[in-house]
């Protein structure tokens, strides 16, 4: 298999401290598909120099939440502390399909948002998971950062191939680069 760097890699977990005394390590899904983890085989943690280090999931079953995972070569409870809060990624290659109308957080990055004139507002710096309903469009622009929720009537149309989205800005809120 070729290298790959991890950045370019899907997050769908952060392991979050060690779980038991064999290695185990309890783990928060990212995913909106925690359904994933119980199946998942193998993922990538952070590797040298930025690339992606395989790790072989050898088990994995719910609890309070989350999963617990054993990893293969992750066998005490030290090894697996030097996990914590190391992020769990795959590739994009292994994503189900969506249906219409939906989008990965991923395809969002980079996206230019315009609003209703067609004016460009910024780019989608990063989709921010607050625990509220919707999730946060973080845009970083010319008049500093927007905060816009990732919610219908917030956000219109959205045309990955142009890589465009369109923002209604009633009620989001911009944060002063000055501060």
């Amino acid at each position: 298999m070729s290298a790959r760097a991890f950045d370019e890699l899907i997050a769908i977990g952060v392991m979050l401290k060690p779980q038991g005394r064999r290695g185990e390590v309890a783990v928060k899904a990212l995913s909106d598909r925690p359904e994933r983890f119980p199946g998942l085989r193998r993922a990538f943690v952070p590797g040298p120099g930025g690339s992606a280090r395989e790790v072989t999931i050898e088990d994995c079953w719910p609890h309070k939440g989350g999963f617990v995972l054993k990893l293969r070569g992750v066998d005490s409870i030290d090894a697996a502390e030097a996990l914590r809060g190391l992020e769990l990624r795959i590739g994009s290659d292994e994503l189900g399909e969506l249906p219409e109308g939906s989008y990965y957080h991923h395809q969002l990055v980079g996206l230019r948002a315009l609003d209703a004139g067609g004016r460009e507002l910024g780019r989608v710096e990063r989709v921010w998971e607050t625990g509220a309903e919707a999730p946060v469009l973080v845009l970083q622009g010319p008049g500093g950062e927007i905060l816009v929720p990732l919610a219908e009537s917030f956000v219109g149309a959205i045309d990955l191939e142009a890589g465009t989205l369109r923002v209604t800005l009633h009620d989001a809120v911009t944060v002063d680069a000055a501060r």
